[in-house]
């Protein structure tokens, strides 16, 4: 986090390193910093030099580039966002950012989609960070996380906890909620859109 400069991936005018969570259109926000930061110390284990993670609603990248950088260019890091205004956003702050290497040569990478469907092109991942909030964990992240992988995901409607999904070497998934949290829905594009 003290790499990745986060003043270049929030909106201009607003203050990049106040701890609370910012607008940054499209209905979306870019989480606090001390939310950020507990998700990269949950993963921490998981984002090892050639390790492979998925960022589902990824945003303005910064989490992305974070990811980016802790695996290094012999890893993967993947970020999906379905709508495209903010992906296009979220590659030009990164080609600012000490990530624009990592991007440059393509091992970080960010796709449009719907991030509930995860991003099956360069899974299994060691680690998988979901950063708007699901009603139940979408199985294809669950099919996408390696054995041994370790996801992190808001999970709930109006009472939300933040989930520590463990799959375990024989398949089998150990979950844990870490903390009470309050993220915007993981929905589709329209409804996000729409402000649902």
């Amino acid at each position: 986090m003290e790499t990745i400069d986060r003043a270049l991936f929030v909106p201009d005018g607003t203050p990049a390193y106040v701890d609370s969570p910012m607008a940054i259109g499209y209905n979306a926000t870019i989480s606090a910093p001390h939310m950020h930061a507990t998700c990269l110390q949950l993963l921490e284990e998981n984002l090892k030099s050639g390790m492979h993670v998925l960022d589902v609603g990824s945003g303005t990248g910064y989490l992305t580039a974070c990811f980016a950088l802790m695996v290094g260019p012999q890893g993967r890091a993947v970020g999906v966002e379905h709508i495209q205004e903010l992906a296009d956003s979220s590659i030009k702050n990164i080609k600012k950012s000490a990530a624009a290497p990592l991007l440059k040569e393509g091992s970080l990478s960010i796709h449009v989609g719907d991030g509930r469907q995860g991003w099956p092109e360069f899974a299994p991942y060691d680690a998988i960070h979901v950063g708007a909030a699901a009603s139940e964990i979408p199985q294809p992240l669950l099919d996408q996380l390696k054995p041994g992988g370790r996801m992190v995901i808001p999970v709930g409607k109006m009472i939300q906890e933040l989930k520590v999904i463990d799959k375990n070497e024989d398949g089998s998934i150990s979950v844990r909620s870490e903390t009470p949290v309050r993220y915007v829905p993981l929905t589709s594009r329209g409804a996000q859109l729409r402000g649902c």
